[in-house]
C-alpha cells in the first residue's frame, strides 16, 4: 500500500477586510479542486476565520497524519519567521502523533513578476487599447512594510526584478506600514527623480485594508499634483502563476527543499539596531488592532531557527 502523499495547509495572514479573507478562502477551495486526491485546508495567523488551529483540526478529522505547510505570504517577515512555526508548534502538541514540513514565503518569483508586469499594463492601457511605452513609466512598489529589515529589503529585490529587462524608467519602492518610505514619501520621491507617468503597484496578494489604503493614498496625492499622471494598479489576485507558485512550494517542502533566507536574519544576525533580538525563541503573537495599525512594533521576542531553517 503506498503512502498517501503529505496535505497541504495554507497559512494566512489574516484581514479585518471580509473580501480580502473570502478571497483567501476561495483560493484555498480553488487549490483544493486543481489537487483532488490532496487534502487542502487554509487557516489565518489573526484577524479572520478560519484559524489556522481550526484549519489543522479539519485536517486531522480527514486522517491526515503528515503535511506540509506554506506560508501564503510574499515576504518571510515576523509571520511566516515566527508566528507560523509556532502556531504549528503548538498545534504538534495539540494533535500527538502528526507530523509537517514548513514551505517558504512565496516571492520574489518569476511568475509572480509576470503578473506584476500584467498589472501594469493594465493600468497603462487607455480607452481605445493604445499601450504606453514604458521608457515613460517610473514604477513605485508598494510593500506592506515590517519591522524586519530582512523583510523589508525582500520587497526592494522584487522592484529591482521587476525593472530588469522590462524598460520603464524606473521602479521605486515604498511600504504602507511599519517601514519608511510611506507612499507619499515614495510619490515625492518619483516626482523629484522628474517621473512625469507613474504607476502605484501594490505587492500584495489579495484585496484588503493596506492594499485599499494604498489605493486612497495614492488619489490624495495625486489630487495635490494634478500636473502628474498618476494611476493604480492592482493588487495580484488569484491568478494561475500564483496557483502554480503555492504547488511548487508545497513540493519543495514536501522534498525538504525548502532554502528560507537566514543570511540576513535578525533573530541570528546582528544587524544594526537590533542587535537584541539575536537569539531570542519565538513566540506566536496576535495583534489588537487593525491591520497596519501595528501600535506594539511587532515585538516577536525572536527566533529559535528550529523551524527547517
Amino acid at each position: 500500500m503506498t503512502t498517501p502523499p503529505p496535505a497541504l495547509l495554507i497559512a494566512g495572514h489574516g484581514t479585518r477586510d471580509d473580501a480580502g479573507a473570502e478571497a483567501f478562502r476561495a483560493f484555498v477551495r480553488e487549490l483544493g479542486r486543481r489537487h483532488p486526491d490532496l487534502p487542502v485546508a487554509g487557516g489565518f495567523i489573526e484577524l479572520s476565520p478560519p484559524p489556522l488551529g481550526e484549519a489543522v483540526t479539519e485536517l486531522v478529522e480527514r486522517g491526515v497524519r503528515r503535511f506540509a505547510a506554506v506560508p501564503l505570504m510574499l515576504v518571510a517577515a515576523g509571520h511566516a519567521k515566527g508566528d507560523i512555526p509556532a502556531a504549528l508548534a503548538r498545534e504538534k502538541e495539540r494533535h500527538p502523533g502528526i507530523s509537517y514540513t514548513y514551505g517558504r514565503p512565496l516571492g520574489p518569483h518569476p511568475g509572480l513578476t509576470s503578473v506584476l508586469e500584467r498589472r501594469l499594463a493594465e493600468a497603462l492601457t487607455g480607452p481605445g487599447g493604445e499601450t504606453v511605452d514604458p521608457a515613460e513609466v517610473t514604477v513605485l512598489l508598494v510593500g506592506r512594510g515590517s519591522t524586519d529589515p530582512d523583510a523589508n529589503a525582500e520587497v526592494f529585490k522584487a522592484a529591482r526584478l521587476l525593472w530588469e529587462g522590462r524598460g520603464y524608467a524606473g521602479v521605486e519602492t515604498a511600504f504602507v506600514s511599519l517601514a519608511a518610505p510611506d507612499v507619499p514619501g515614495g510619490l515625492d520621491r518619483c516626482a523629484r527623480l522628474g517621473a512625469r507617468r507613474i504607476v502605484v503597484l501594490p505587492y500584495f496578494l489579495f484585496t484588503g485594508i493596506l492594499p485599499d489604503r494604498v489605493r486612497r493614498q495614492t488619489q490624495e496625492w495625486a489630487a495635490s499634483h494634478p500636473e502628474l499622471d498618476v494611476r493604480s494598479a492592482d493588487v495580484i489576485g488569484p491568478e494561475p502563476e500564483l496557483l502554480d507558485l503555492v504547488t511548487e512550494r508545497y513540493r519543495e517542502a514536501v522534498r525538504g527543499d525548502v532554502r528560507m533566507n537566514c543570511d540576513a536574519c535578525v533573530y541570528r544576525i546582528a544587524l544594526p539596531g537590533f542587535e537584541e533580538k539575536v537569539g531570542l525563541p519565538q513566540q506566536p503573537h496576535f495583534h489588537p488592532d487593525d491591520d497596519g495599525h501595528h501600535g506594539h512594533g511587532h515585538h516577536h521576542g525572536g527566533h529559535s531557527h528550529s523551524h527547517a531553517h
